[in-house]
């Protein structure tokens, strides 16, 4: 019966990673299947299906909503020549390539993650580091492994706040327990993804260094800068998820590091004495180059004040009505649309209009950069409609894969004299692993990225599998549920969704799978580190 009810996750997983199916062909699939077992199986009646269907259509809405928002500020940016004053800042910063990486490829990344997500960071990235001189197969290499930490907050906290909060609902759905989670998420990524930028710069001259220059051991001559610029977000990132919450952990971080390390590269501050660089261009392998040459930067248009002030106003915005004290949070949370009782079968959902992220303040930010930026109607309109076009793929998919995790769950009220299908996965999980589960949690968080590639997804897949496992070997669902978060971000460096996109946009093509076998030992190093500390926290007792 485990084979059975993993057989919707298992149809996933073949036709996403082994046959490359997109995740909008693939989820409709797989939530047929799901219906079909429930039906016909569990002898779950066509009512509670139908039920189970809507509620997860709807509560799919919510996180789509914050991704909506997120995405709609970055491509407002974009047409206002916001990024473009951005990136040209970046230029001039240090000549050693090392330097460069942590700066573009961690910093600024993290930032992106934590405000928009979505796989956009590394998209962005990269061709920014090929302006800067990389070779492409190497920016878009380093973009990927770098876009990790952060993203078990990206979007303003949608994996936590959408793919546990709004796929497992009622006590997961609090405040408090998501504060937890994004807490618990924050301390294993500054226990272990604070050396991330250290792993690049140790692939970046291992893969990449010139003859003579080739080894690991140049890119750890710049450690203690690595090590710093890492610092300088995971701690802020842990501390606003301990007195915050999951919302703004990444985008702070992000705000708070980026100008220091930017004042420290350019002081020399750590930095290594000796300067590292790439051979001449004629030299590089043809697997190296892309398609896209490149640019001196243009003269600026913005200044830069202007450019970031749109993410100052998100970042003020987002702690006003997230701080308790200041009363505004309740009231938000207060303003909701409801359906009680979805068809009859004691089903409910709500949609806090007001304090989803994608509202207040994304969707207001958007419309107040237009005239701060003093854009063309038709320039920001037309940022919303390409958001809305750019997310058509992942509505489908996103519907379709909470939809399904709803009727798996639901599966329990079936006729059959059998466990619900989330159950029934939880005990072989739990007989198979017994109490090394938190070893192992993080892979799966991984392996739900890597097929769906998204984080927010992959806790949609598999956060009440999870919840599950927990409660059946007495473990911490909070120290779980943080496991799989976490997990979920490392799969980010290697999901085929990112390497596509990250590769597409610097010109490479046929070199998707260098990119994911390079990537595979950062991100197995990460998943292992996070799971040994996630036992040892469990063999102590903590959380409780």
């Amino acid at each position: 019966m485990a084979l059975v009810a993993s057989a919707p996750i298992i149809v996933t997983v073949v036709l996403m990673a082994v046959l490359l199916w997109p995740a909008r062909r693939v989820m409709p699939l797989a939530w047929g299947l799901a219906l079909a077992l429930a039906l016909f199986v569990w002898q779950v009646d066509l009512r509670t299906a139908a039920a189970a269907t809507i509620y997860g259509f709807l509560s799919a809405l919510n996180i789509l909503i914050i991704l909506f928002g997120a995405v709609a500020v970055l491509n407002t940016l974009r047409a206002s020549g916001a990024m473009d004053a951005i990136s040209r800042g970046f230029h001039g910063i240090s000549s050693d390539r090392r330097v460069q990486t942590v700066v573009v490829g961690w910093m600024f990344v993290s930032f992106l993650e934590g405000a928009a997500g979505f796989g956009t960071p590394a998209a962005l990235a990269a061709p920014l580091l090929v302006g800067l001189g990389f070779p492409p197969l190497a920016a878009a290499t380093l973009a990927l492994v770098l876009d990790s930490t952060a993203v078990s907050f990206g979007a303003v906290g949608t994996p936590i706040l959408g793919g546990i909060g709004e796929t497992l609902g009622g006590a997961f759905a609090a405040p408090d327990q998501l504060h937890a989670i994004g807490l618990w998420s924050a301390v294993f990524h500054a226990l272990v993804g604070t050396f991330i930028p250290v792993v690049a710069l140790a692939m970046l001259t291992a893969f990449f260094g010139p003859e003579g220059k080739k080894g690991v051991r140049y890119g750890l001559e710049a450690a203690p800068f690595a090590i710093f610029a890492g610092l300088l977000f995971t701690l802020p990132q842990l501390a606003v998820a301990a007195l915050v919450g999951p919302e703004l952990p990444a985008l702070v971080g992000g705000l708070v590091g980026l100008p220091l390390v930017l004042l420290a590269a350019r002081r020399g501050f750590l930095t290594p004495k000796s300067t590292w660089d790439f051979g001449p261009p004629e030299s590089w392998p043809s697997s190296w180059k892309g398609n896209l040459a490149a640019v001196e930067p243009p003269a600026r248009a913005m200044p830069l004040w202007l450019a970031w002030s749109p993410y100052v106003i998100i970042a003020v915005a987002l702690g006003l009505t997230r701080i308790p004290a200041l009363g505004l949070r309740d009231w938000l949370a207060d303003r909701t649309l409801t359906w009680s009782d979805i068809l009859g079968t004691g089903i409910d959902w709500s949609l806090p209009y007001l304090y989803l992220p994608g509202i207040v303040p994304f969707a207001v930010v958007a419309i107040i950069t237009a005239f701060l930026h003093r854009m063309r109607l038709s320039a920001a309109v037309g940022a919303w409609t390409g958001t809305a076009r750019q997310l058509a793929g992942a509505t489908v998919a996103l519907l379709f894969a909470v939809a399904m995790v709803q009727v798996m769950v639901f599966t329990e009220r079936g006729r059959a004299e059998l466990d619900g299908m989330m159950i029934t996965l939880s005990e072989a999980a739990s007989s198979l692993a017994g109490g090394a589960w938190p070893a192992v949690a993080p892979w799966v968080g991984a392996l739900g990225t890597f097929v769906s590639g998204s984080n927010t997804v992959s806790n949609v897949l598999f956060a009440g599998f999870q919840v599950e496992v927990a409660d059946a070997l007495e473990l911490s669902p909070i120290l779980i549920l943080s496991l799989q978060n976490v997990g979920g971000a490392v799969g980010n460096m290697i999901c085929v969704h990112n390497v596509v996109a990250a590769c597409a946009t610097v010109g490479l093509t046929r070199v998707e799978g260098v990119v994911i076998r390079r990537n595979l030992l950062p991100a197995a190093l990460y998943a292992g580190a996070v799971g040994a500390i996630g036992l040892g926290l469990a063999l102590v007792g903590v959380p409780g």
